[in-house]
């Protein structure tokens, strides 16, 4: 299919890079004004200023006019949790009166309560639900996403999750990134025995889920009261032997050494990072992994927003996600989450929009095929109404400013 995109107010994103970006270059987000883009089949053929629009050969299948609106790169979310069974309202209620987190884990809420929930959910349900959600994130402008397991718990319930997955990845047709993530909590049945639970994952749950081709990463939930850094680094090492990249939930709860862990085993991204102090800081500003910062869940929790300024200015990579599961992140929604990383964050628009596109990109590895306007890249765009600049996307945090999402060149 070729397909002609006329009349762009402002093509923005514009950018071939490869390397993540960090310090200045995180706040420069190039533009193409009063702009034409070429898509054949389901790439980004050609670009260029409309005064010369009339040098390119052809004729067009179809056409859109942008009427003067924004294009950008579709949002590439690099954390989620997309695959659960059920909600928690009833624990977002009890919040609210205020019951703490620890009381509600205490009576087998959170974590526990999805994975109960899960376990008696069948596969073809967890997709029917992944597939209603998927379709939501689609429309609000997601490309690209990253789904997690990890409320499975058990060997059947986490390889489930994965063939979900699997599966929401091969009917849309979306990039979609699996991680393997059973390191997620302990069973109730392992609370006095935390040593054989991590056994059945390097044990039994690794070897299957390499078996079938399952994940690409392996994550663990490096807290107080959750994973060690030490049993993380050792679960990450037996990731790695099968062929799973680490990725990790790190000083999400408190400065628990997960940065410096996941630094330690060569994680891709160490995501959260509510609680930080100079010395992890320091650690990831002078490292290659990426952090991921989850504004929405830090909101939710009525936790202070993770300190993106300082870590921006300590010349850390920095990419922006959702995080979006039932417990803590009810949502994925990445315009919200771009606005939060301005207002909640003091993130620049450009800081933001290019950590939930070009960095989510290379969160995720695939920064040569999306995440930024280049010819080859994949046809992931966002066509916003006529807004008067990029800073106004975060600003009217309120207002559903998308005129149409383009996945693979096709207008959904």
């Amino acid at each position: 299919m070729n397909l002609l995109l006329t009349n762009i107010g402002r093509l923005a994103g514009i950018r071939d890079a490869r390397a993540p970006l960090r310090g200045a270059a995180l706040a420069e987000l190039p533009a193409l004004e009063d702009a034409y883009l070429i898509i054949e089949d389901d790439r980004i053929a050609a670009f260029g200023p409309m005064s010369s629009l009339a040098q390119q050969p052809g004729a067009f299948r179809a056409h859109i006019d942008c009427c003067g609106g924004t294009v950008l790169p579709a949002w590439v979310d690099s954390h989620t949790h997309l695959v659960f069974a059920g909600s928690r309202e009833a624990e977002f209620v009890d919040k609210i009166r205020g019951v703490s987190y620890a009381e509600i884990a205490a009576r087998g809420g959170g974590i526990l309560n999805s994975a109960r929930l899960l376990n008696e959910t069948s596969e073809d349900e967890l997709f029917r639900q992944g597939w209603t959600r998927l379709q939501e994130l689609r429309r609000l402008g997601t490309g690209t996403i990253e789904i997690k397991s990890g409320y499975g718990l058990t060997v059947e319930g986490e390889l489930r999750m994965l063939r979900v997955a699997r599966r929401l990845r091969e009917k849309s047709g979306m990039p979609v990134r699996s991680t393997f993530l059973g390191a997620h909590s302990f069973p109730a049945e392992y609370r006095d025995d935390r040593e054989g639970y991590i056994r059945l994952i390097i044990e039994e749950m690794l070897p299957r889920i390499a078996a079938e081709g399952l994940a690409d990463y392996i994550d663990v939930f490096c807290e107080e009261n959750f994973f060690t850094p030490e049993q993380t680094i050792r679960i990450c090492t037996a990731g790695r032997a099968h062929g799973l990249k680490p990725r990790l939930h790190a000083n999400q709860l408190a400065v628990s050494g997960g940065v410096q862990a996941g630094i330690g085993v060569g994680a891709v991204s160490v995501d959260h990072l509510e609680s930080m102090d100079d010395a992890a800081i320091t650690a990831l500003a002078g490292s290659d992994t990426m952090g991921t910062l989850l504004p929405t869940a830090a909101f939710f929790l009525r936790m202070p927003f993770q300190p993106a300024r300082a870590l921006a200015d300590a010349g850390c990579a920095l990419a922006l996600a959702s995080d979006f599961n039932p417990g803590s992140s009810p949502s994925g929604n990445m315009n919200l989450v771009v606005s939060m990383a301005c207002i909640g964050m003091k993130l620049l628009p450009e800081e933001a929009i290019n950590a939930a596109t070009f960095n989510g990109a290379c969160a995720l590895e695939w920064q040569e095929q999306c995440g930024s306007i280049a010819v080859g890249k994949r046809a992931d765009l966002i066509l916003t109404r006529p807004i008067p600049s990029l800073a106004y996307l975060p600003y009217a945090f309120g207002s559903n400013l998308i005129e149409k999402v383009l996945l693979g060149g096709e207008p959904l």
